[in-house]
């Protein structure tokens, strides 16, 4: 056999959890996705680390990447591979990734994937699609975790609800909503990094600036991380730029003196995937806590996809960086079409914080009422909540009565934590010079993120994975008792409407004190 048909003639296998479905065009419902039919193409190719993760075990990003790199031997095979098929290959610059991109023609990739690709133009855009597996061949299957990008089709949507006017609606700012939560008077984040991760839109630095002048805040430093080619790219209010500014200006408006690491990817498994991995193993923003308010139905995603997010969540958990993510503002359906309860992806991760909503009264600095966030009567959202299908349940909600899982592979209870989510009680922001109202559980995680910060900063240490700790403090939470979020309803304790509650913020501080084990060289 020559060199040049070592991959060519073998048997080929699929690679597991590669399956792509017939592409939906119903299920895109906000945002175009950057990617089209561009020649030439570039995928990433996810390896399996030379040592698996250690629950628990805390490391540096130093530590980490020389741990649980890929194994060279491995490495050099994809390399022999790409170069028989004629692709060009780059490793990511943090080997943590553990991240190969391969790039090339159509007609190589098909050859090399085993794949067909096509164009397809639908009215949100126009997509590179394939369906069916993935194959490898077989020397190549064992190393690797997922083969990303070949199909550019919308991945996620942002779960941010523009408020529509009406009587007896309000609106709080950050800083009157970390008031109402407690946080403590005066607190900052200083050292601090907040990471957001963004499929879309923008920020103008002048409406920044402007925003956190009418705070009585200085403005923070926001960094734009490009990730596959994705930009900050403002638009206009009503797109993704009102999700980029709503993270921004809620997670630095609760932790004044954070910085903001702002990761712009493409809105595709590909791009949301390498945004995480880029943003938990950057060695120079070195965000200690990632907001994401991005997501689907865990239905939406291929197996590899899913198992590679959250293999990159658990990467986190051992790196120190806490993922705090939006658990969805369509109910316990998920907007899934056909009924039956659906929860949320990523937020569904047994590795990260995952936030449902409430709707929040207040009277001056004093929550009056808050119950669970539901106004699918109106058509306007309500929280997302209920057990996963794919993620079993976890130890540190063994006591949480979580209801019965629908299949045996699944358990994990979603969410885990609350806070002010419902539109009509939302948030005071700026976008593209505007002054609007948002809600939906895409600010609620850049507010447990903001908390997150303030914690670390106080606390003189990174959290990390917060959810062990939380769940044995139900004295941290607000306990939020009454709605419903369709299927589930809230009561004592943890629910799948709300999880644990709303945050006592001064004592969620103190609940994560508590000197976390780190790994020495």
């Amino acid at each position: 056999m020559s060199a040049s048909a070592r991959f060519a003639s073998q048997k080929r296998v699929p690679l597991i959890g590669s399956t792509r479905k017939p592409f939906d065009v119903s299920q895109v419902r906000q945002f175009r996705s950057y990617a089209a039919d561009e020649e030439p193409i570039k995928v990433s190719v996810i390896l399996r680390p030379k040592e698996p993760v250690q629950p628990g075990v805390r490391l540096t990003r130093e530590q980490f990447a020389q741990r649980h790199c890929a194994d060279a031997g491995a490495e050099a095979t994809v390399r022999a591979f790409a170069e028989e098929f004629g692709l060009s290959v780059e490793a990511a610059r943090e080997r943590g990734r553990r991240t190969l991109q391969l790039k090339g023609s159509r007609e190589a990739m098909e050859r090399a994937f085993g794949v067909a690709l096509k164009r397809q133009e639908t009215g949100v855009g126009a997509f590179r699609l394939r369906e069916g597996e993935i194959m490898l061949p077989e020397e190549l299957q064992p190393h690797v975790v997922a083969v990303l990008g070949l199909d550019s089709r919308p991945q996620a949507k942002s779960h941010h609800r523009i408020a529509t006017p009406r009587a007896g609606n309000v609106s709080y700012t950050p800083v009157q909503v970390a008031q109402f939560y407690g946080f403590p008077p005066d607190a900052s984040a200083p050292g601090q990094t907040i990471g957001l991760l963004e499929l879309g839109g923008g920020y103008r630095e002048a409406d920044i600036t402007a925003y956190f002048q009418s705070l009585g805040l200085p403005a923070p430093n926001v960094t734009a991380v490009s990730v596959d080619n994705g930009s900050n790219s403002p638009g206009n209010p009503s797109g993704a730029d009102g999700e980029v500014m709503l993270d921004i200006e809620v997670s630095a408006g609760v932790a004044p003196g954070a910085k903001v690491a702002v990761y712009f990817a493409p809105n595709t498994d590909q791009g949301f995937i390498d945004a995480v991995t880029t943003a938990v193993h950057d060695s120079t923003n070195k965000p200690s806590v990632l907001s994401i308010s991005w997501g689907g139905p865990e239905s939406s995603w291929t197996e590899q996809a899913a198992t590679a997010l959250d293999q990159a969540c658990q990467d986190a958990a051992a790196v120190g960086v806490t993922i705090t993510v939006a658990c969805g503002d369509d109910g316990s359906t998920d907007g899934v079409s056909g009924g039956g309860n659906h929860v949320d992806f990523p937020a569904s991760s047994p590795h990260v914080l995952a936030c449902g909503g409430t709707k929040l009264v207040a009277n001056g600095t004093t929550v009056t009422t808050e119950t669970v966030w539901n106004e699918l009567s109106l058509n306007e959202g309500a929280t997302g909540g209920g057990v996963s299908t794919l993620f079993p349940l976890p130890t540190w909600q063994a006591n949480s009565n979580v209801p019965a899982a629908p299949t045996s592979g699944g358990g994990r209870g979603v969410p885990d934590v609350a806070g002010d989510a419902d539109p009509s009680t939302g948030y005071t922001v700026r976008v593209d010079s505007e002054t609007t109202t948002i809600g939906g559980t895409s600010a609620v995680a850049p507010l447990w993120a903001g908390l997150i910060a303030l914690a670390n900063a106080a606390n003189g240490q990174d959290a990390g994975f917060v959810n062990p700790t939380l769940y044995t403090d139900p004295s941290a939470f607000r306990d939020i008792t009454s709605g419903n979020n369709g299927a589930f309803s809230a009561g004592p304790g943890w629910d799948a409407c709300t999880g644990l509650g709303s945050p006592h913020g001064a004592a969620v501080i103190a609940a994560l004190a508590t000197p976390q084990a780190q790994e020495n060289d």
